[in-house]
């Protein structure tokens, strides 16, 4: 019944921009945090950027600072991730998670099935 889908993916080049959306169902928000994490081949998951949607407070990794931008419409249920300038080190695939807490994956109930982003020229 709970499901969190993600869409956008694909290939871009370094340098590029590429768009993400997840929507989510069938949960019942008792937490108000949504958010991103990645895994790169042969790396730890990890945290990318989190959102509260009752406030929209934003929080992001420090290597995705100013380059990716998070938001959300509550209302939809549903979170985006703006990703600028790309390197090759952003290849991962990419899983929409809730709740989210930007150092760790402990309190995740809810995962969509990953995307793959591939940053390559």
């Amino acid at each position: 019944e709970v499901h969190l889908a993600e869409s956008g993916g694909g290939l871009v080049q370094p340098g590029g921009s590429l768009g993400l959306s997840c929507t989510a169902s069938g949960y019942a928000f008792d937490d108000p945090t949504i958010g991103w994490f990645r895994q790169a081949p042969g790396k730890e998951r990890e945290g990318v950027s989190c959102i509260r949607t009752d406030d929209d407070s934003i929080y992001y990794r420090d290597s995705v600072l100013g380059r990716f931008s998070i938001s959300s419409d509550r209302a939809k249920g549903a979170v985006y991730l703006q990703m600028n300038d790309l390197s090759p080190e952003d290849t991962a695939v990419y899983y929409c998670a809730a709740p989210c807490l930007l150092g760790t994956e402990e309190l995740v109930r809810y995962w969509g099935q990953g995307i793959q982003v591939t940053v390559s020229s």
